[in-house]
């Protein structure tokens, strides 16, 4: 018997955290994660549609037509907002502007002269010149002086007389009220304004204030009180009239800090101005007009109408959004064909859910915003921007038409219902994905998605025209801009489908057909590996390739997939090549010297070797699965035979198991495609004049054998489908063993007349004399002019 094909590998760590979780959850039955999936994304969906009032229908423009009747849940009273602010503006506006009124405003400045006066006239008692209190008589006076003016200053008298007259005439002079811009206070008494006294702390509403006088009048007055001062000469006079000038200050000033503090506690003090809806109360009919009254109640609906009964409509949500997705699912199980997906399929779909309804929920908010900054453009002209195809192209891509039908159709629902119950959106979101998700079936190269794009805005144009209509609207400018956005949303769709493919491929293992794309090129590592290792096996799959391709698509399966499996089927050979026949050339074949059992063994080791080295190169599970199948459970018949031959007393019964390949059969079309066709090309090598009726002859044996065996039970190849394939496996070969015509015989030069004639081949593409086949073919003698090594080094 033979040892174990596989070794044991070690057993790995517990893992810990969100991987202990994951662990967890796919160690459950299969049934029970899918069950767990679909109450998982029917919770999250619940919740990203339940926030903002998803149910309220909101309308901006006076004169829409209302899709639905809207009825109040209960008594509410709707703050009318521009009727608030209003009366808050109005309330504002009654402040009248506060002047403060210092009536101690002559005796401050009175009693700051006489103050430097005294502190001059003690210096200079002391022989000190008035310059060194320069500073000391600023600080007094709190305004500066010059030189010229502190020396004019300290020949002021200081004697008790003029010191009398001098605190009696400031105010005298200053009694009046003194505004700095008289027009404009005259301005605010029309209005009427409020006069704080600040040294007895009360206020007036400014009446008798005919007296009040500006600047210059209360300079006139202290001029005049100066020249009733006889102890002063005329030079005293202007000296100390300049110093008062620069101490002068109004009495009576604006204080805008506090007024506008006054206006805006009465603003806030207005209360906010209410209206009454009663529960139950028809806030819009279908079919009405809507008016701006009812604007205002719709759009407090939405703000306010979150808090009422929010637990009780998300569970309604919840439950509906359950059941419509899990009947679906049932239902397609049981019903669709190819509708078969896997867990990782499950949660695929889940995250395109998730991602599309949090994507577009975002963009709801963003559209309101914009709304703000461009009131121009209604919010709802931006919707038909957003990406509604891009979650079904995606799917499409990735799994198949059936499973994106599916998801279209649940998807338009649920997003009905995010959008307020809008038939529109739902009928604009369903006819978009199964338009995306057509164009992108066969998407063999990225600029597919582009086309597919460009195919999808044609036909939102369309829609939006229609729905246009349907609604009974003009051909005004958001219909235009309508039209704009409904372009755009095509090309959204294919750029984001195009950006998020690469991270679908590298999250869930998927093996798309872009990817596909890319592991056909030929020089890739793998590939480049294989043709140098490997020479004769390469030239194999590239033949093998060329066979399923087109077989694939004569009986409709995948012929990419089919294609850029065909290439890798082989690539576990790169390890052992010389065990291969097709990499021997002319070295010994060394195979004759291991028993059958060994070589059973080496043969066996291709599948597991590529299927490691495939992991390695991450070339998906599609491939992986098709290199593991690719031989089935077949028989090494020559291996096989060859122990047979040589079983005797000594040895034990020979097992035929151990000389089939360990499997899988081929559980897809493609798989199986790439068996028949490796044996028929493996097969077709063996023919010695392959001729069309040979060539139908193996074809149609190889394919019988294979069929006998029971190679096929597993897919879905059907009695049609083999004999298309065989036609087309005719069709390819015999192009491949096509027959030239024969050339005429080289032709021969006489060198020397008298010796005889000496052979020289003139033409290097004719074909030289034929041979005996029981001879051995010897070289040529070369002249000087033949490449006597070229190739054999």
């Amino acid at each position: 018997m033979m040892t174990s094909r596989y070794e044991q590998k070690p057993e790995p760590r517990a893992p810990k955290g969100v991987a202990a979780v994951l662990g967890r959850f796919f160690s459950l039955e299969e049934k029970t994660q899918r069950y767990l999936l679909l109450g998982l994304v029917a919770v999250v969906l619940t919740l990203i549609i339940v926030p903002k009032g998803g149910f309220i229908p909101d309308y901006y423009v006076p004169g829409d037509i209302a899709s639905r009747d809207v009825k109040a849940p209960k008594d509410l009273l709707i703050p009318d907002l521009p009727l608030t602010e209003k009366k808050r503006a109005e309330a504002e506006e009654a402040v009248p502007p506060l002047y403060d009124y210092d009536p101690r405003a002559g005796l401050d400045i009175a009693e700051r002269l006489v103050q430097a006066l005294r502190l001059v006239a003690a210096e200079a008692e002391k022989g000190n010149p008035p310059e060194g209190l320069h500073k000391e008589v600023e600080a007094i006076l709190g305004s500066s002086l010059s030189g010229e003016e502190l020396n004019a200053f300290g020949e002021l008298p200081t004697d008790p007389a003029t010191i009398g007259a001098l605190r009696k005439m400031l105010p005298q002079a200053l009694n009046q009220k003194i505004v700095g811009n008289l027009q404009l206070f005259q301005a605010d008494r029309e209005k009427g304004i409020t006069i704080r006294n600040l040294e007895l702390q009360k206020e007036d509403a400014g009446r008798e204030l005919e007296t009040v006088i500006g600047p210059g009048q209360a300079q006139e007055r202290i001029n005049a009180g100066l020249k009733q001062m006889e102890e002063l000469s005329g030079r005293q006079r202007q000296a100390l009239f300049a110093v008062i000038q620069k101490l002068f200050r109004p009495n009576l000033t604006f204080n805008k800090n506090e007024t506008e503090a006054r206006k805006r506690q009465a603003g806030e003090a207005v209360k906010p101005v209410l209206f009454q809806v009663k529960k139950g109360e028809m806030i819009i009919r279908e079919g009405e007009r809507v008016s701006e009254e009812q604007i205002k109640k719709l759009r407090a609906l939405r703000e306010i109408g979150n808090d009422y009964s929010t637990l009780r409509t998300g569970f309604g949500l919840l439950l509906c959004t359950a059941l419509l997705l899990f009947v679906s699912h049932r239902f397609a199980q049981l019903n669709i064909r190819k509708y078969r997906p896997k867990n990782r399929d499950l949660l695929f779909l889940v995250t395109a859910f998730i991602g599309q309804f949090m994507l577009l929920k975002l963009a709801i908010f963003i559209s309101s915003a914009l709304e703000s900054s461009f009131p121009y453009i209604e919010s709802s002209s931006y919707y038909y921007l957003l990406p509604f195809a891009a979650g079904a192209m995606l799917v499409r891509i990735v799994l198949n038409s059936e499973t994106a039908l599916i998801f279209i159709i649940l998807s338009s629902l649920l997003l009905g219902v995010m959008f307020g119950d809008s038939l529109f959106i739902s009928f604009y979101a369903l006819v978009g994905g199964l338009v995306g998700a057509h164009w992108v079936r066969h998407c063999k190269e990225r600029t597919t998605l582009y086309q597919a794009g460009m195919r999808l805005s044609l036909v939102n144009v369309l829609l939006i025209l229609g729905i246009h209509l349907m609604a009974g609207r003009g051909l005004d400018l958001q219909f235009l801009f309508k039209l704009g956005f409904g372009l755009s949303g095509g090309l959204l769709c294919a750029v984001i489908v195009t950006g998020t493919i690469p991270l679908v491929e590298s999250l869930f293992k998927y093996t798309t057909d872009i990817k596909l794309l890319e592991l056909s090129n030929l020089n890739t590592p793998v590939l480049r590996e294989l043709m140098i290792q490997a020479p004769g096996t390469y030239h194999h799959s590239i033949i093998v390739g060329n066979l399923v391709e087109a077989a694939a698509e004569v009986i409709g399966a995948n012929p990419l997939m089919a294609r850029v499996a065909a290439y890798y089927h082989d690539v576990g050979k790169v390890r052992k090549p010389l065990y291969f026949i097709e990499n021997l050339g002319a070295q010994e074949n060394k195979h004759d010297k291991l028993a059958p059992s060994m070589s059973a063994l080496i043969l066996m080791a291709h599948v597991k070797d590529g299927v490691e080295i495939a992991r390695e190169g991450r070339l998906g599970e599609p491939l992986v699965d098709i290199i593991r199948q690719h031989h089935g459970t077949s028989l090494m018949k020559f291996f096989f035979d060859k122990a047979k031959q040589r079983e005797d007393a000594a040895n034990p019964q020979i097992d035929e198991r151990d000389y089939r390949y360990p499997g899988p059969k081929p559980q897809t079309r493609e798989a199986a495609l790439i068996m028949l066709a490796d044996a028929v090309e493996a097969a077709s090598r063996t023919l010695a004049d392959p001729t069309p009726a040979r060539i139908r002859g193996l074809v149609q044996k190889i394919i019988n054998n294979i069929f006998i065996d029971g190679q096929l039970d597993e897919c879905e190849l059907t009695l049609k489908d083999l004999h298309n394939i065989a036609k087309s496996f005719n069709r390819i070969l015999g192009g491949i063993f096509h027959h030239r015509i024969d050339y005429p015989e080289p032709a021969f030069k006489e060198r020397e007349k008298d010796s005889g004639k000496r052979k020289n081949v003139e033409d290097l593409h004719r074909e030289p004399p034929k041979t005996p086949k029981d001879r051995e073919i010897e070289p040529a003698k070369s002249g000087t002019d033949d490449l006597k090594r070229l190739g054999m080094s």
